[in-house]
């Protein structure tokens, strides 16, 4: 469903906004990362528990591409109370986000839907790096104790994305499935809006979009 709306999203404003590219991959130098970003890497590590080394993203997808624009679309599993951790590390005070305040609300408000959403094997426990770095997770739903250390890592992953792509020089848009658009005299959700997109809504989703990039 994450493919699909995303799709639709790319299919709306792809007759008004020029020079979309779709499933832009940005590989990652590592030089950029040396001194600051490698110590801004590392608290976030730490706020996350994490032991050893912490671990290095290569290579980073975004849905698609607008001149130095990135964007991301978030459904349920980036909002929790992991990815708050994150947001009180340094690196959210030397660099400004504009939906960080945004962000933040919805990891506090929507955490229940990150659980529903969040139980699968391999969301729960995550990758073998993830029990590597962030210990064994507790039973399934359980965030008492360790936790989840899949969870843990989406979150630190979300963080290395926003580190690395403004070290790069983009500036990355994040989309969550919950912000809402006025449209028809009313306030809709973007997931809602992007399910089956009408004729009539298509306009108001491609000024919201151009006003993220102004």
């Amino acid at each position: 469903m994450h493919q699909i709306k995303v799709q639709n999203l790319i299919q709306v404003i792809s007759s008004e906004i020029p020079d979309i590219e779709i499933d832009f991959y940005l590989e990652v130098n590592e030089k950029y990362l040396e001194g600051k970003g490698e110590q801004m890497l590392g608290g976030i590590f730490d706020s996350l528990e994490g032991t050893g080394r912490p671990p290095h993203l290569h290579s980073l997808k975004f849905d698609f591409k607008v001149n130095r624009f990135l964007f991301l679309y978030d459904d349920e599993i980036h909002f929790n109370r992991y990815r708050i951790k994150t947001f009180k590390t340094d690196l959210y005070e030397v660099f400004s986000f504009q939906w960080l305040e945004a962000y933040k609300r919805l990891c506090r408000t929507y955490e229940k839907d990150c659980l529903k959403a969040g139980l699968q094997e391999r969301i729960w426990n995550g990758p073998p790096i993830a029990s590597k770095v962030f210990g064994k997770s507790e039973e399934f739903g359980d965030l008492s104790g360790n936790g989840s250390s899949g969870w843990k890592l989406n979150a630190y992953n979300d963080a290395q994305y926003d580190l690395l792509t403004r070290l790069h020089g983009y500036k990355m848009i994040r989309i969550p499935q919950y912000e809402t658009l006025m449209i028809g005299g009313g306030l809709k959700k973007i997931d809602e809006l992007l399910r089956n997109p009408k004729e009539e809504h298509q306009k108001g989703i491609i000024n919201w979009i151009n006003r993220k990039m102004a």
